[in-house]
């Protein structure tokens, strides 16, 4: 009485291919000259892991479900903490529209919706100036809503377009340090969206298209007793401090992007603005604005099936008033070696000669003054990373 007929492949609702599943293990190497980068790396570091298995499942012809989920170490990021990197309920109407809603990712410049997918570059560090990866836990995906759609134009190419409007959620074991403590954080608003231009032929592979993001961080803080005392007794806080604080971090990003990729070759570059403002209270510091430039320029090409080089430029200026120390840019030449062993499994090399120290952390390097660190380094990476 338990035992049921074999379901046939033909019958109606039977889609047996329809669950797909992909995953990837990476483990990398990381070992730099004089100042720490991502985590300790001076003394090499193997603190480059990261691990991932997604799902994605068509329901209808219209409709299609999908998550990710993710941990890594990258120095004092990650911790091999599990994460839904993304999910999403994926409804298609047309060609020209559709929704998804769910935590879905963030279409800003080119790559940072691949800054998951190791396998679909060459390079092993997307360019740091616009994909910064140690802020990757919330510049990768929103929770919210998008529209997305392609459209043909005759004669002229097609429009890719997406625009999406929710919010991020933020780890705040991420921010937290021996002084502060973080008590919330809130982002009540991030909308935004990309719009790109597709070559018609003869021009296949050529795209032009910009991307814009607005949001706002809010942050409750608690300060440590010694520091609220410090502050007090330079007068910089009143008498009635408590040692809490609220920091409102309003911000505006937009990037401009070129891209050509066929017959093996890639060529692409990006120039970015970054507005970011800070709010304090109580008013310890006055208000501040700040505009930071991110631009590069970077090439590949598919050599043979099994090996590929790279290079790129990429530049951060934080846009701080004053000599350009430092301390207020960094400039990041690095080379990219990748080899396919086989439809499965890959390897990179790939260094880096950097100038400035803009985008280093304190806390990594003894808590020695950026501007005080060396100007002049070098990065060697080792990454190897088996996909399905």
């Amino acid at each position: 009485m338990l035992l049921s007929r074999r379901a046939r492949a033909d019958e109606p609702g039977f889609h047996p291919f329809s669950l797909e599943v992909h995953g990837f293990v990476s483990q990398g190497f990381m070992l730099s000259s004089s100042n720490n980068y991502l985590t300790n790396s001076r003394r090499g570091s193997f603190e480059l892991t990261e691990v991932g298995i997604n799902f994605t499942k068509t329901i209808t012809d219209d409709l299609s479900v999908g998550m990710q989920l993710f941990m890594r170490d990258l120095g004092p990021v990650g911790n091999y903490k599990p994460l839904f990197d993304w999910f999403y309920l994926d409804y298609h109407f047309r060609d020209w529209l559709g929704l998804r809603a769910g935590r879905t990712k963030l279409p800003f410049g080119l790559y940072n919706d691949q800054a998951d997918i190791d396998a679909a570059r060459v390079p092993v560090l997307l360019p740091q100036s616009v994909y910064p990866t140690t802020q990757r836990d919330y510049l990768l995906a929103q929770t919210g809503f998008e529209l997305y759609g392609y459209q043909r134009l005759p004669l002229v190419g097609a429009l890719d377009y997406r625009a999406y409007g929710g919010t991020i959620f933020i780890d705040q074991t991420t921010l937290a340090s021996s002084a502060v403590t973080v008590k919330k954080i809130d982002v009540p608003y991030v909308v935004g969206g990309r719009l790109l231009w597709r070559a018609p032929t003869p021009l296949d592979g050529l795209s032009l298209g910009g991307s814009a993001q607005l949001l706002r961080i809010d942050l409750d803080l608690g300060l440590n007793p010694a520091t609220s005392a410090a502050l007090a007794q330079a007068g910089l806080v009143p008498a009635t401090f408590d040692g809490n604080m609220k920091y409102r971090l309003p911000a505006f990003l937009w990037v401009g992007s070129l891209e050509y990729a066929a017959h093996d070759i890639l060529l692409a570059a990006e120039y970015s603005r970054w507005h970011v403002g800070l709010d304090v209270r109580p008013p310890i510091a006055p208000d501040q604005h700040q505009t930071q430039t991110r631009w590069y320029v970077m090439g590949s090409y598919r050599a043979a099936s099994w090996f590929s080089p790279g290079a790129y430029y990429s530049v951060l200026q934080n846009g701080v008033a004053g000599p350009n120390t430092r301390n207020k840019y960094q400039q990041d030449f690095a080379v990219t070696t990748r080899f396919d062993i086989n439809q499965n499994w890959l390897v990179k090399l790939e260094g880096h000669y950097m100038r400035g120290t803009a985008a280093l952390d304190p806390v990594l390097n003894s808590n020695i003054p950026l501007g005080d660190l060396s100007r002049v380094w070098a990065v060697f990476m080792a990454k190897t990373t088996a996909y399905f």
